[in-house]
């Protein structure tokens, strides 16, 4: 476990998605070196893929940053944008889960080739192990640079909790974080939940949180 100063990250989570706040860790490393080493990619498509909560969101506003790419939420993408998508060099997809036509989405792989461009289409599952019914893309899907973020490991449990509950002015003893990630399911969204959890108890007592109060949320 790494000193607690070493963990203190001077960021807000909801809107502040600056390079230097993003949290490293071997969870996230090879997404986060793919993301530092652009535009030296073995291929020009990059799918991150990891639970929600995992950080993939942080992830493509920092390649934001470093592109100037055209940043889109699956629900945006339509026929109308190839025009726009064709003024970018890099483009991202976030939160992708095959909900529009596929064949939209071959477009869009197909564009990324001819016009040398780059994509980093993030996704909680990989593309390569979603079931595509179009057979060029099923194809496709399994010939892209992928990055998956993989479940928290003590160190990022313990830089996640710290930081929000000190974003929340909630006082955590050192001792009360590493019982919570001695216990604490390895989930990004499982975590997130307790936070909140601890939030909302914090606000109604109104009194420190104890080792009593943890054992119960837990």
């Amino acid at each position: 476990m790494r000193e607690l100063n070493q963990l203190l990250l001077d960021f807000d989570i909801k809107t502040n998605f600056n390079e230097h706040d993003f949290y490293v860790s071997s969870s996230n490393y090879f997404a986060f070196n793919l993301i530092d080493k652009w535009p030296k990619w073995e291929k020009r498509i990059l799918n991150i893929s990891g639970e929600k909560f995992s950080g993939k969101t942080h992830l493509a506003n920092i390649f934001k940053l470093k592109s100037s790419a055209l940043f889109l939420s699956e629900n945006q993408i339509n026929n109308d944008l190839f025009k726009k998508i064709k003024l970018y060099e890099s483009i991202i997809i976030d939160g992708f889960s095959n909900a529009i036509d596929e064949k939209l989405t071959y477009a869009i792989l197909n564009l990324i080739d001819q016009d040398s461009k780059y994509l980093l289409i993030n996704s909680e599952t990989p593309l390569g192990e979603i079931n595509f019914n179009l057979p060029d893309l099923a194809s496709r899907s399994k010939n892209l640079l992928h990055a998956k973020i993989d479940s928290p490991d003590d160190d990022l449990i313990f830089a996640i909790i710290l930081k929000n509950f000190s974003d929340r002015q909630i006082k955590l003893e050192k001792k009360i974080i590493e019982f919570i990630i001695n216990r604490i399911d390895r989930s990004y969204s499982k975590i997130s939940e307790f936070i909140y959890k601890i939030d909302e108890l914090s606000l109604k007592m109104k009194k420190p949180i104890n080792f009593k109060t943890i054992k119960e949320i837990l």
